[in-house]
């Protein structure tokens, strides 16, 4: 019987005053599992309407705090428990920083699969669709269009503005073109929006004016400053010795900036497009004011109305028909699709940033 307890790890780290290696993940389950216990019998006894997710992973969390300092307490001494707490509480609120983006992906997911997974969804616009049926089409191609736009508008801007700020900016200039920046990225998304109408309904003197290129003026100007300040990161990054040797043997500064420095930061300056046009692809209340919403098929980014994702998913709950139930589907639906879309955008910069990324060798 005692060969047995020698060889057993637990008996062993026990003893010399350790807790067992995972010793932590193993508390975290089985307070998780306390806490659905107690929220289950809850839920059966009819003390609450439902089995909240939410509350017990909350209370599980909690609880694991407790559970692991006094545990470790008691085996490992106080100062070791201390730690092991300190580290606990960190582990805690990630769990709990995750956990709206969690219900928010479990939300949108259940709610919105069903007219997701319809045959004509992807396939269809909303043209004469008074109750359910229709698609998306629309929208997302009104989607690609604007924030394709406004892509092409927004990066050689922020590009250009960030290496004259990193290579070139000395002195008064550069500094106001710091201070714009920086102003430019905490503005709220409505004014770029009012901006844009305002811009073309003086241009082309009609107060009511609604076209896609207008949502795309209005979303490069929240694009831009994202891209500079990237950009600006990116570049500062690229160790002067790269220059200096480029400079030794003779290349112009303006050809040293092209084959030396964009090269070796151009990871990270595409990593920073991609994320800024995930930031403004979801962007409804500019769209709203400049492109408008309709439900046909718009290709013109110059003419008349055209949909995106977010003003679709806005228009679809906001302005519920007779069948109510198909117009929150189809809301849920979108909310979906743009979230797919974002994710896909991220992994996307990711994979980018992995293949342009210099390849060190030995």
């Amino acid at each position: 019987m005692s060969s047995v307890l020698e060889a057993s790890p637990l008996t062993n780290s026990l003893t010399a005053g350790k807790l067992p290696r995972r010793s932590s993940l193993w508390v975290l389950l089985a307070s998780w599992a306390v806490s659905a216990a107690v929220f289950a019998m809850l839920y059966l006894s009819g003390a609450v309407d439902g089995f909240n997710i939410v509350g017990t992973v909350v209370f599980g969390t909690v609880l694991y705090c407790v559970a692991i300092y006094v545990l470790s307490r008691l085996v490992e001494g106080s100062r070791k428990a201390k730690d092991r707490l300190m580290t606990a509480l960190v582990t805690a609120a990630f769990i709990i920083a995750l956990l709206p983006l969690i219900s928010i992906i479990y939300t949108t997911v259940v709610n919105g699969l069903p007219a997701f997974l319809t045959p004509t969804f992807f396939t269809s616009s909303q043209r004469n669709v008074v109750g359910a049926g229709g698609g998306v089409l629309h929208a997302v191609i009104g989607t690609l269009l604007v924030t394709g736009m406004a892509t092409l508008i927004s990066v050689p801007i922020g590009l250009l503005a960030s290496i004259y700020l990193v290579e070139y900016g000395r002195g008064r200039l550069a500094k106001a073109i710091t201070f714009f920046v920086d102003v430019m990225t905490g503005i709220p998304s409505i004014v770029a929006g009012l901006f844009a109408f305002a811009l073309f309904a003086l241009l082309f003197d009609d107060p009511g004016i609604r076209f896609g290129f207008g949502g795309a003026i209005a979303l490069s100007v929240l694009m831009i400053p994202v891209v500079v300040r990237s950009s600006e990161e990116m570049l500062k990054l690229v160790p002067n010795e790269l220059r200096e040797a480029a400079f030794a043997l003779g290349v112009p500064k303006w050809l040293t900036i092209l084959k030396v420095v964009l090269p070796t930061s151009m990871a990270g300056i595409v990593t920073g497009v991609m994320l800024s046009i995930a930031r403004v692809i979801g962007e409804t209340a500019p769209l709203l004011i400049i492109a408008g919403f309709t439900s046909s098929m718009n290709y013109d980014l110059f003419s008349e109305r055209i949909m995106t994702l977010p003003v679709f998913v806005y228009t679809q709950y906001a302005n519920q028909g007779a069948d109510a139930q198909a117009f929150v589907d189809r809301a849920w639906a979108g909310a979906l699709t743009l979230i797919l879309i974002v994710m896909l955008l991220n992994g996307l910069a990711r994979l980018i940033a992995y293949w342009f990324s210099p390849k060190l060798g030995r």
